[in-house]
């Protein structure tokens, strides 16, 4: 559905259009449940927040400003921030069975590998710490979260260019930093 269709069914929405309110969920909730789901990796949880997600749309439909984003970068976004907000509020569980012979051996890496993910881990933290915090933030979004470029700008209220520039400078400050 085109971004001018979808901005045309927002507006319907703020004013309280029930059909125009199903027509937007029709066009955008696979997105807005991927966008979730690739956070969450529950279905469970994620059903529940996409649920979340659409009564904010409605409730918030007229905040929408096209002059900063598009129809479905502030829906994404909404998405997203749920997503994470549910992930702080509770983290994901570890599903272990207390039988031992329902286990399998595993191909995981063993203890030197682990060591050597940690340590390498525990550097990129140290690298990421020494970025400006917000650009910080938008390599964590783009990297971490899976956020567009076009979602990072509309978030930073800047023009999709700088956010490249930005990412782009932010990500050889880190290879500089993990290189010494």
């Amino acid at each position: 559905m085109s971004s001018d269709r979808l901005h045309d069914l927002l507006q319907r929405v703020t004013q309280r259009d029930r059909q125009a309110f199903a027509e937007l969920y029709d066009a955008t909730s696979a997105k807005l449940y991927g966008t979730v789901l690739r956070i969450l990796k529950e279905r469970g949880r994620t059903d529940d927040v996409v649920q979340e997600v659409y009564v904010t749309i409605w409730q918030k439909a007229e905040q929408f400003d096209a002059g900063r984003a598009s129809a479905i970068a502030w829906m994404a976004s909404i998405a997203r921030h749920a997503a994470i907000d549910e992930l702080r509020r509770r983290p994901r569980a570890l599903h272990e069975s207390d039988d031992a012979l329902d286990q399998t051996p595993s191909d995981a890496p063993g203890a030197r590998e682990h060591a050597e993910r940690d340590e390498n881990a525990r550097r990129l933290h140290a690298c990421l710490a020494e970025l400006e915090g917000s650009r910080r933030d938008m390599v964590r979004l783009a990297y971490l979260d899976g956020w567009s470029r076009a979602d990072l700008a509309a978030h930073f209220e800047q023009p999709v260019n700088t956010v490249k520039t930005w990412l782009h400078r932010a990500l050889k400050q880190l290879k500089g930093c993990l290189a010494s």
